[in-house]
């Protein structure tokens, strides 16, 4: 369980970052499907480097506080 606790924290960090970008890529992956957004494909690679940079400021924000 070390282990897997260890490469979680490496790779991720966060719970936040990692539910955030999951929830991102969900999203995208519905921009891309649904016939009905097909406006919104070029938009995705704008709404993704938005959203990891809105998930990046509130986990930093969140740490900040938390050490203030």
């Amino acid at each position: 369980m070390k282990v897997i606790k260890a490469i979680y924290n490496f790779i991720v960090g966060d719970m936040v970052i990692l539910l955030g970008v999951m929830l991102t890529v969900l999203i995208l992956i519905v921009l891309n499907v649904v016939p009905l957004f097909a406006a919104l494909r070029g938009a995705s690679g704008v709404i993704l480097i938005v959203a990891v940079l809105v998930i990046l400021l509130a986990t930093l924000s969140r740490e900040v506080s938390a050490r203030g």
